[in-house]
């Protein structure tokens, strides 16, 4: 079952008609199904029900506080990457045990405060988080258990700038040099190396790039025995990508299958940490059209969306389905859709096949659940979307639109 579906003519979010919301919310408009939700996490957590293991959500992906409780009360754990998001993810009332906490750069603050909370593991990324974390969890009196994450030189096949898994990559411990990294965790007070983790990518449309990681993971894994460290948990990250246009990703339980046979028996909690694959889809992005306007080499659709509300097309040139609320059965012509910021790079679609809309008339950008508005910002001064969770048809208000006040509150 499809949950943004057309029906007499309308577009509908579950039970409820697209234009409805709009009423009642304005745009730009963020639109997310719970149903959705519900079953991409159901998809993704059952494939791997062969396998001990933990799903833990990116929250990066989308971190609106609604849509974590939907999560939660399945038994998501979470993936975060700062303060902010375990701030969230205690708020949205996750058990501190399904919590990792991955991310380069972590302040001394951040580790102090997830110390504090007792999550399940840090997923350290360079010798120096080591260091800083085997001295805070000292001087608290606690021990972090940690994970190394271990980068294995494998090309994903994605966006460069969502590929994380190569040497000239940001992240990670280069895998010929762990080893050392690991006798140094050994011995440093404090911290208890308890796992390995790897995170190649996002947007992986082949399972193939995730079995080679696995393969040098695996073998990496035997040095650390025979070194005498075992590692209970092995945190293989997200990554696994989604339809946006003509990309066919696997399904889950293509993966799930694959890593049951990897991993056999072995004595490891699998960690997972899926964002896109169950959000991304979850959710729409609904514009207004303001103007129209021919130009001798082009036609545009001018929208209220902009750039600071979705900049995955201006980012990574995306691809994102834009299509009508109300069909109205208009031929097609081949436009720009963009925003009224001032940046050229300011659109939602180019060269695009769409009937020609009428200012008022309004647009659903598809597959926008994820890194949509966790991305926005405030950008010539626009107030930040409304986020809306639909369930059947009940409306959940999940974040008001930001008002001209909002914009100035922090300010002097």
């Amino acid at each position: 079952m499809h949950h943004f579906e057309y029906r007499g003519g309308e577009l509908y979010a579950e039970d409820v008609p697209v234009s409805t919301l709009v009423a009642a919310y304005g745009t730009p408009l963020y639109v997310y199904s719970a149903a959705t939700l519900r079953r991409h996490f159901r998809a993704f957590d059952s494939a791997f029900a062969a396998l001990p293991h933990l799903t833990c959500y990116s929250v990066k992906a989308n971190s609106n506080l609604s849509v974590l409780k939907t999560l939660a009360a399945m038994g998501a754990g979470m993936d975060i990457v700062s303060g902010g998001e375990l701030y969230r993810a205690l708020a949205a009332g996750v058990d501190p045990q399904k919590i990792v906490y991955s991310g380069v750069g972590k302040r001394a603050s951040e580790i102090e405060e997830a110390l504090k909370a007792g999550i399940l593991m840090f997923n350290v990324e360079s010798t120096g988080e080591l260091e800083r974390l085997s001295a805070i969890a000292s001087r608290l009196g606690k021990t972090a258990q940690v994970s190394l994450r271990i980068n294995p030189n494998v090309d994903p096949k994605t966006h460069p700038y969502i590929s994380t898994g190569l040497k000239k990559n940001k992240f990670g411990l280069d895998i010929d040099h762990s080893l050392a990294a690991y006798a140094k965790a050994m011995e440093l007070p404090g911290v208890t190396p308890v796992g390995i983790d790897c995170h190649i990518g996002s947007q992986l449309t082949s399972i193939s790039p995730f079995l080679e990681a696995l393969d040098k993971i695996l073998a990496f894994r035997d040095k650390l025995t025979a070194m005498g460290i075992e590692t209970r948990y092995l945190d293989l990250g997200g990554g696994l990508g989604i339809q946006y246009n003509e990309e066919e990703p696997p399904h889950p339980s293509e993966f799930g299958q694959a890593l049951t046979k990897a991993l056999g028996d072995l004595p490891i909690t699998l960690i997972l940490e899926p964002g896109r694959v169950i959000v991304g889809n979850a959710g729409i992005l609904v514009t207004e059209a303001v103007y129209t306007k021919k130009t001798p080499s082009k036609d545009f659709i001018i929208v209220d969306a902009a750039m600071n509300d979705l900049i995955r097309p201006s980012l990574y040139d995306s691809y994102h389905a834009i299509r009508e609320v109300r069909p109205a059965g208009r031929p097609e012509l081949s436009v720009d859709v963009v925003g009224p910021i001032c940046e050229s790079g300011d659109f939602l679609a180019r060269d695009r096949a769409l009937p020609a809309v009428a200012p008022g008339e309004h647009l659903a950008v598809f597959s926008a659940g994820a890194y949509g508005f966790t991305m926005s910002s405030n950008y010539n001064s626009r107030p930040r979307a409304a986020e809306i969770l639909v369930d059947g048809d009940e409306v959940i208000v999940a974040r008001r639109r930001e008002s001209y006040d909002d914009l100035i509150a922090l300010e002097r």
